[in-house]
């Protein structure tokens, strides 16, 4: 297999998986979430991309400086020791099975505005979220070039109507300046500042993707941070301009009501045609977010098991260098899951489920930034970017922490069996 099969992905590829992983449905539904902030939401969206840009600039530092390890789980298994890096992924792998339910669904809601019938009965769309899922893994089956280029696309395209709302803003700012805060909006409060930088910040999330499949990455010492920071720097100035100049445009009462703020916003200036188009780019996005998280329900088992962390059978790999286990399970667990929801407690099972992501998804941060004090490369910025876990972490709820805990704890009799079949080998090779 040659390089470019087995490391596919450039520093524009890699930065669409963050951008892909980051800006899915999430930012069409962001601007009703912070309405209610006014000015704090403004503050927010900056304190919320300033602490993801302290973990960014540590993802790169961890990078640069583990180049050969298969990708950031690893590098956290060969630092702090192979428990806290099967622990972690593991963690996130089972994150990504609950949060891909999650974001399938809400592209086949979205998918409703064309198709009715999708949205006729629980089962439509627990059939057609299910059918997204299948097309996906197919896909990434095939082999991560053709996923990458999948990637690729779709990022360009979900930016079209984030763009439509800055070429609408620019035409305000330069028409009507006045439109800006026309209707009183809330002052700027230091006490609603960390409840709203952690909802911005959580929005935020998944901007470890090129690190995470750093293995499939060219020249990842190099691209890998390049990819991550230019990623993340993106999303937070899309995030910004794009939820806050909404929000200071409509009423604040209209923002907070909307289901669709950006449709809502596009609509007013273009007619409801544009708004329609912004449905469609919708369903775009949540299949490109998809589409990250899938490649790394195999990625992530994948570098766990080459570091022998997890027992060899788990990555195993098809003639396109896939991990087909711990993807096709994965996928069966996201199916399963949607399948719950049809009952009358699956809507609070996947909020449930959505909070437990997020919180798993601190942990690796958290010890990202406690590898980079170990490795002792960025020490400041990594010791500023462990505290806003931790502050983040806090904030999340107990419940959703412990049970977090219990999530990664699951993955201990796997290491236990890696570890008892690496003994024999290692004995036979003395």
């Amino acid at each position: 297999m040659d390089e470019t099969e087995a490391r596919p992905f450039g520093v524009w590829t890699a930065a669409a998986l963050v951008v892909g992983a980051v800006i899915g449905a999430g930012i069409f539904i962001m601007p009703s979430q912070l309405a209610a902030y006014g000015w704090t939401g403004v503050a927010a969206w900056i304190a919320g991309g300033g602490g993801a840009l302290l973990i960014a600039l540590v993802l790169a530092a961890i990078a640069r400086a583990r180049p050969q390890e298969p990708g950031l789980i690893a590098v956290i298994g060969e630092v702090l020791g192979p428990v806290f890096g099967v622990l972690n992924g593991w963690g996130a792998w089972m994150s990504y099975c609950c949060s891909n339910a999650y974001i399938s669904l809400t592209a086949v809601r979205y998918a409703t505005q064309f198709w009715p019938e999708l949205g006729r009965t629980s089962w439509n769309e627990t059939l057609a979220a299910s059918a997204i899922m299948a097309g996906l893994a197919w896909l990434n089956l095939s082999g991560l070039r053709a996923a990458g280029r999948f990637q690729v696309a779709t990022t360009v395209l979900k930016l079209l109507p984030l763009a439509a709302v800055l070429a609408i803003l620019a035409w305000i700012a330069g028409s009507n300046p006045g439109a800006f805060g026309r209707t009183p909006h809330a002052a700027f409060s230091g006490g609603d500042l960390f409840p709203a930088a952690a909802l911005a910040f959580v929005a935020i999330m998944g901007f470890e993707s090129a690190s995470l499949a750093a293995e499939r990455v060219r020249n990842p010492e190099r691209n890998v941070p390049r990819s991550t920071i230019l990623g993340v720097l993106l999303c937070c100035a899309i995030y910004l301009l794009v939820c806050s100049g909404i929000v200071f445009v409509l009423p604040e009462a209209e923002a907070t009501a909307s289901r669709a703020p950006i449709a809502m916003f596009i609509a007013g200036y273009w007619g409801d045609w544009a708004g329609l188009a912004v449905a469609g780019f919708a369903v775009i996005s949540a299949v490109g977010g998809l589409n990250v998280w899938v490649m790394m329900q195999g990625e992530v088992p994948l570098g766990l098991a080459r570091a022998g962390l997890l027992p060899k059978a788990i990555g195993r790999t098809n003639r396109h260098d896939i991990a087909v286990v711990p993807l096709v399970t994965g996928t069966g667990l996201t199916i399963l899951l949607l399948l719950s929801s049809i009952w009358r407690d699956g809507a609070a099972l996947m909020d449930f489920m959505l909070r437990l992501t997020s919180a798993s998804g601190l942990w690796i941060y958290a010890f990202a930034c406690v590898s980079a004090l170990v490795l002792r490369v960025r020490v400041v910025v990594a010791a500023l970017g462990l505290i806003f876990t931790l502050a983040l972490m806090y904030g999340s709820g107990l419940e959703a922490v412990l049970l977090s805990i219990a999530l990664m704890l699951a993955a201990l009799p796997f290491y236990w069996l890696a570890r008892r079949a690496a003994t024999p080998a290692a004995t036979a090779a003395r």
